[in-house]
């Protein structure tokens, strides 16, 4: 174990913090496209999946308090000995949270892996069966222009895709083929 932590104990540890089923599944859905952007850019696929995985552990603690959002998180993966890298991302996939920025490429792609997922989501929601394998890339880049569809889904975020060098209708079509492969994880 590399990284303090393989899979099968990062959904262990997922599943003890969070219960919502919907906040499981965007943690997958990272988890997805975070391993589809380690594999375009060459880097360690477990590594950036076990980052989408576990970003949230505290979601559902720290409810709707951005300012509180990551701090348990990073306690409880400290603790654990899991891999400082993967924490830090963690920890500045919220930066409401913290004074530093975004610096590395693995941070900035969890970010925008993380809050992608929302809008390929809400996207797959208005077709008329609600499945990923209706949605078609060009409707995910659509609706990124639409700002008020998935508001939620912060477009300067999902954005920082460029600063680790991957367009955004790449990125756009990329997360959606990462979703689209576990989809049935996803009840999509």
């Amino acid at each position: 174990m590399p990284y303090g932590i393989d899979r099968v104990q990062a959904l262990e540890l997922l599943h003890r913090h969070v219960k919502a089923p919907n906040l499981i599944k965007h943690c997958l859905a990272s988890e997805a496209v975070l391993r589809a952007l380690a594999r375009r850019l060459g880097e360690d696929e477990e590594k950036w999946g076990l980052a989408g995985l576990l970003h949230d552990l505290d979601v559902e603690q720290t409810a709707d308090d951005l300012s509180r959002h990551t701090h348990e998180t990073v306690r409880i993966l400290a603790e654990l000995g899991i891999d400082s890298e993967i924490i830090e991302a963690i920890r500045l996939h919220n930066e409401q949270a913290h004074p530093d920025r975004r610096s590395t490429p693995f941070q900035h792609a969890l970010a925008a892996g993380e809050t992608i997922t929302g809008l390929v989501t809400a996207t797959a929601l208005v077709y008329p069966d609600k499945k990923l394998a209706s949605v078609k890339p060009k409707s995910v880049r659509k609706r990124y222009k639409e700002k008020a569809f998935a508001a939620g889904a912060n477009r300067e975020i999902i954005a920082e895709c460029e600063q680790i060098g991957i367009p955004l209708a790449e990125f756009c079509d990329l997360s959606l083929a990462a979703m689209q492969e576990i989809a049935d994880q996803l009840g999509l």
